[in-house]
């Protein structure tokens, strides 16, 4: 099973991009949407979280603008954070992996913003970045609410630069000019790769206790 690393600096267009792959029937595990989810009411993270920042409940979840904003002013935080989320993401990653395993998917993608930064690129049999240029960046992340400048700095702070995530990338997948060329790219893409040979998850493969 071919297994495709997505990644790309906040604003660059990677929810596009998994879209498209979903589009040609391929599975896409998004690191982001299972973090938001394991936050919710029932939801893997919300009692550690609470112990941390109890103020941050609401409903039985875990508001995520509180959390937001004790990162924001916290740097620590945002690493205790990380310390709770990322071992919850990796499982259900590793779930995702097995439940394609067993369908005998032949490819998977798996859409993670800090793949480099966290060493992901490593159970990845290739890795795409998405990019755009900066201005476009800066006006897609600043129309998101509830952002500001000095927040965005802060975020692509704790990022490699897009530049060096392009350098260290097998593929790269240009957003800025519209989705049909970003689509075509990404059929390309589908297209070189499926007659690759997964190297970190093969066919079939199935790891017990993670059905």
């Amino acid at each position: 099973m071919i297994i495709l690393g997505l990644t790309g600096s906040i604003g660059m267009g990677k929810t596009t991009a998994s879209d498209s792959f979903r589009r040609f029937g391929i599975p896409v595990h998004n690191a982001d949407w299972a973090a938001h989810d394991m936050m919710r009411k029932g939801g893997e993270a919300v009692r550690s979280m609470a112990a941390m920042f109890p103020a941050a409940i609401c409903k039985g979840g875990v508001d995520r603008q509180i959390i937001a904003q004790e990162v924001f002013a916290d740097a620590k935080a945002l690493d205790r954070v990380e310390e709770i989320l990322h071992p919850l993401v990796r499982l259900r990653e590793r779930r995702f992996l097995n439940h394609c395993a067993r369908q005998c998917r032949s490819m998977v993608v798996l859409d993670v913003p800090l793949l480099f930064e966290t060493n992901g690129e490593r159970r990845c049999d290739g890795v795409i970045t998405v990019s755009a240029p900066k201005i476009v960046q800066r006006q897609r992340v600043m129309g998101r609410p509830g952002m500001s400048l000095e927040r965005f700095h802060a975020i692509l702070a704790r990022q490699l630069s897009d530049e060096e995530k392009r350098k260290r990338s097998d593929f790269i997948v240009l957003t800025g000019i519209g989705r049909h060329f970003s689509f075509l790219q990404i059929q390309k893409i589908v297209r070189l790769t499926k007659r690759w040979k997964g190297k970190h998850w093969p066919q079939g493969q199935i790891i017990k206790g993670l059905e």
